[in-house]
């Protein structure tokens, strides 16, 4: 994984959070997620070609990853990875190919912007779905969390 960490700088007028080192160079696309409730768990979408990258415009989300072994049938005892990334600290985390990703909200209303280096025709050919049981505890692992 590769998080880049960006900064902000506020003054009289507003504040202005960046992430400079990120470029946009083979992005084709985005969108952006809303999780109104803070239950919601978005896992596993696997990738074999697919680059995801996420920045957080609003709140806080709980994202994972884990390296894939077997398409067809992965192992459960894979070790998933994760972070929390949050508005208040600019940041964008890539997921490379060959992972799958869940992600999951710590605050109702929060907003993710997801970042891809494929179309949508391309990245439905190369969409791999998952138990979101497998890998990560996301309740562990948002239990000590004070959500708002």
């Amino acid at each position: 994984m590769n998080y880049i960490k960006g900064n902000q700088f506020s003054d009289h007028r507003g504040t202005l959070q960046f992430v400079n080192d990120f470029s946009f160079p083979d992005v084709k696309r985005f969108y952006q997620i809303t999780h109104p409730d803070a239950s919601v768990i978005r896992a596993w979408q696997g990738h074999r070609i697919e680059e995801k990258f996420f920045y957080v415009v609003k709140g806080r989300f709980v994202i994972a990853w884990v390296e894939i072994d077997d398409w067809e049938q992965p192992s459960p005892d894979l070790q998933a990875e994760h972070v929390i990334l949050e508005e208040g600290s600019p940041a964008v985390l890539h997921i490379p190919a060959g992972y799958a990703n869940g992600i999951k909200a710590l605050d109702p209303g929060s907003v993710l912007m997801v970042y891809s280096n494929l179309n949508l025709e391309a990245s439905a050919a190369d969409r791999w779905s998952f138990d979101q049981n497998l890998w990560f505890d996301w309740q562990q692992a948002t239990a000590h969390i004070i959500t708002a």
